[in-house]
């Protein structure tokens, strides 16, 4: 099996931490972006050298570039570049405040904007290389409560989808992953509740507080075997454009899709209308 070097932005927990294992112990060399180090001295003691670390907030710009510089310097050549770092918002719009709705962008769509930005030049002069973008079903789908969540998925699928045409000169695979449900920390962790407006106890967006508040609704995902497909689909040529992940995924998917698809064939008759006529 050829050796290959990961650049993995939040690799002390979830999907992250998945790859980040199963990687260092197939014998891959993985470039890790942390916000604690210290949660990652268990690997760091096993794998040595294997496993290269550095702290960033993918909320600061300038810290992206550094830090994606200074693993491709130090490393020599970053195969695939893996924009995981990220976490959930959720509430109804009105419920969030400014600068919740400014984090969350920031995080999710920006960071992960600027994280290919940076990554990019390299790729190109070393003759080509894949970014793996998550995303989530929550990026072909919206549920009530998740606004800003959606923003941000629905607004990196767009980007990495027009990328991902812009460099496929350059041998240059973008691959979007859209997960259901998984056991990690995302819900019960890593995710922010918006502060709570009462009169939304009768809209449908009470719904995911609820299910955030009692904790106990479980995922159907297993989040290593999820882990694997995404690395195993750096071995896929042409790059996958989107991996759905999950039973739910593919089941919500498919739905939203279909009832856009035969929404817009409804107004085919319309839209053809606003054309000027033939030769006109």
């Amino acid at each position: 099996m050829t050796q290959r070097t990961w650049l993995i932005t939040g690799v002390n927990s979830g999907f992250g931490r998945h790859m980040t294992e199963q990687l260092l112990a197939r014998g891959d060399r993985v470039a890790g972006t942390v916000r604690k180090m210290d949660a990652m001295n268990d690997l760091k003691a096993q794998y040595g050298d294997l496993l290269w670390l550095a702290h960033l907030d993918v909320t600061d710009t300038p810290a992206i570039h550094q830090v994606v510089n200074k693993a491709f310097t130090d490393l020599g050549k970053i195969d695939v570049v893996v924009n995981n770092a990220g976490y959930g918002l959720f509430g109804a719009a009105e419920e969030m405040t400014d600068d919740q709705i400014l984090h969350q962008i920031n995080t999710n769509l920006i960071g992960s904007i600027q994280v290919v930005r940076a990554a990019l030049p390299h790729l190109r002069t070393q003759g080509g290389g894949r970014i793996i973008q998550l995303s989530t079903v929550g990026g072909q789908a919206a549920f009530p409560g998740g606004s800003l969540y959606h923003a941000g998925k629905w607004g990196i699928e767009g980007f990495i989808e027009a990328v991902g045409q812009e460099v496929a000169p350059f041998n240059i695979g973008c691959t979007l992953v859209e997960p259901g449900g998984a056991r990690t920390e995302f819900r019960y962790g890593s995710s922010q509740l918006a502060p709570k407006i009462d009169a939304y106890d009768i809209s449908p967006a009470s719904m995911v507080r609820r299910i955030i508040e009692e904790g106990t609704s479980v995922s159907l995902g297993d989040p290593a075997k999820m882990a694997k497909i995404m690395i195993d689909s750096v071995d896929q040529h042409p790059a996958p454009k989107r991996i759905a992940l999950g039973s739910d995924s593919y089941t919500t998917i498919h739905k939203a899709l279909t009832e856009r698809l035969a929404n817009l064939e409804a107004q085919k008759d319309l839209a053809f209308s606003t054309d000027f006529p033939a030769n006109a």
